[in-house]
């Protein structure tokens, strides 16, 4: 059977990488402080500032958005708990599409809990004639009002806010929509997968312009809808410094490999499941149901194979961030880099072209590392040359290397870490590999000793420190002889070895092939020893 790299290599008809969900904060920079919020209200005319202030404004608000619904036309839902909001409203944003215009198709109402800017009298003043007022940020359950509206060059999108201060702003975007509406506008054909591309007359330029996107296009939104939809502010509070700021919440980088046939994609992706279990060793391997189930959905659930409504999922966490891959609609190899949180990559929150593409550069290589990790993963043997300079002690820039033999408990444990998958995102530390590796050795791995094997495995050419840090990746040779090492070790000498052993029980040899044929070997070769010596 071919290997599932071949198949990634040679199966694939479309490539594509783009950027997925976007979710992102707008927010007020000059209402984040006590004394802030006190400036904000006394220009608006409130000479004493407190909650009772900031209620009045937040009533107007919500009175604006009721208003601007009734002039326009807008249906208002309220939303009940756990009810699905996506697929309410999805027969709206279907019918806007159809005409193509730009519009609000309903504004949904929820209550969810947010933090809100609340005052009270400070204890010891309330019996003044004018009590002082401490302010702090709590939690409340209060109404959001989702605006749910087509865009015509970012199709399907929502604004989500709320009436209370800091009166902060959410917005979801799709980058797949945004690609998909500039090749309408540039007559391009293309075939549509849900939430990607199946098919693409012209996939060259499907990539440049997914490669296009960039932080003007979501300030541009932003803004053009602001414009449109009810504020708590007026011009006033606009030139007085009360503007919005853009900010990411998450941000989804995707890499979707299209097969020619649904058959392929799926060999691979199981293939990969199979063979990584060990090597990658992802912390989740997730079959996905297409059923909601919980503690009172009757009957009882088993897994017994992978079948129709049964997507399995790899799934690697980096602190706060994911990296999860998964077969879309039995077609395409979907890999997806969501960065919850951009701080884990030292990279600022705030919407701006440095912080947009180096957040791209993280997700795309992130991508691309996995994908290449698991074809690399199928054919890891390299060439004798190497394999002698990986084992055999050597002498690099002027001093010596020791070797890294095969079979050593710590060298296999020590290579058995470097595989795994977390380290495609941003690399490992000193640190990651004592834990990693001393689990695998079963006994005590200290620093010093994760300090010296780094230092070796950098001399021998299977690990490269990244510039100006602490942080260190796998090198292809690295990987290929690790996977060797590892393969080897795991998959065939310790089963090898325990299917040969002589005390292996008769019943448990007896399913063994090898078992069976190295005892053949053992009785046949004493029935021959025995008769030579029999005939001396």
């Amino acid at each position: 059977m071919t290997d599932y790299a071949t198949l990634l290599h040679d199966r694939v008809t479309l490539s594509c990488r783009c950027l997925d969900r976007i979710f992102l904060q707008a927010w007020v920079p000059n209402l984040q402080t006590p004394g802030l919020v006190a400036r904000f209200l006394r220009g608006r005319g409130f000479p004493y500032p407190s909650s009772a202030a900031l209620g009045k404004l937040g009533d107007a608000y919500v009175e604006a958005i009721h208003r601007f619904a009734e002039v326009n036309d807008i249906p208002i839902v309220y939303f009940k708990k756990g009810e699905s909001k996506e697929e309410f409203v999805r027969p709206y944003l279907k019918t806007a599409a159809a005409k193509g215009e730009a519009c609000v198709v309903l504004i949904g109402i929820a209550q969810e809990k947010a933090s809100v800017w609340r005052s009270w009298t400070k204890k010891g003043t309330e019996h003044w004639r004018r009590p002082q007022q401490e302010w702090g940020r709590q939690m409340a359950m209060i109404n959001h009002f989702y605006y749910y509206l087509f865009d015509p060059e970012w199709g399907p999108a929502f604004i989500k806010t709320n009436a209370y201060a800091p009166f902060p702003i959410w917005i979801y975007l799709n980058g797949h929509e945004w690609s998909k509406c500039q090749l309408k506008k540039a007559g391009v054909a293309f075939e549509e997968l849900d939430n990607g591309f199946l098919s693409c007359e012209d996939p060259a330029l499907l990539q440049r312009v997914c490669d296009r996107l960039g932080p003007g296009a979501v300030k541009s939104f932003f803004w053009r809808w602001q414009a449109r939809l009810p504020s708590p502010f007026n011009r006033k509070d606009l030139r007085r410094g009360i503007v919005y700021d853009l900010a990411f919440r998450q941000i989804e980088f995707s890499d979707t490999r299209v097969f020619d046939r649904p058959q392929a994609g799926r060999a691979f992706f199981e293939g990969v499941i199979r063979d990584h279990l060990d090597l990658g060793r992802p912390e989740e391997v997730a079959v996905l149901f297409d059923r909601k189930i919980n503690r009172r959905t009757p009957g009882s659930f088993r897994t017994k194979v992978l079948t129709k409504g049964v997507d399995p999922q790899i799934t690697i966490f980096y602190k706060s961030s994911r990296l999860k891959q998964y077969f879309k609609e039995a077609r395409a190899l979907r890999t997806e880099t969501v960065i919850c949180d951009t701080r884990d990559f030292g990279v600022g929150r705030r919407v701006c072209a440095d912080n947009w593409y180096a957040l791209r550069a993280v997700g795309e290589s992130a991508n691309r590392r996995l994908c290449e990790a698991e074809a690399a993963s199928a054919r890891p043997a390299p060439d004798v040359a190497t394999f002698l300079q990986v084992t055999r002690p050597s002498i690099t820039e002027g001093q010596y290397v020791p070797g890294l033999r095969f079979g050593e408990p710590r060298v296999m444990a020590l290579l058995s870490a470097l595989v795994s998958f977390r380290h495609l995102v941003a690399g490992f530390t000193n640190r990651q590999l004592v834990e990693l590796a001393g689990v695998l050795l079963g006994e005590d791995y200290h620093s010093r000793q994760a300090t010296y094997d780094l230092r070796r495995l950098r001399r021998k050419g299977l690990i490269v420190r990244r510039p100006h840090t602490q942080r260190y990746d796998l090198t292809p040779t690295g990987r290929r002889v690790a996977v060797l090492f590892t393969k080897t070790y795991g998959r065939v000498l310790t089963p090898g070895l325990a299917a040969m052993d002589a005390v292996l029980p008769h019943d448990v040899a007896a399913h063994s092939p090898l078992s069976l044929a190295w005892r053949q070997l053992q009785r046949t070769l004493e029935q021959f020893i025995d008769d030579g010596v029999a005939a001396a």
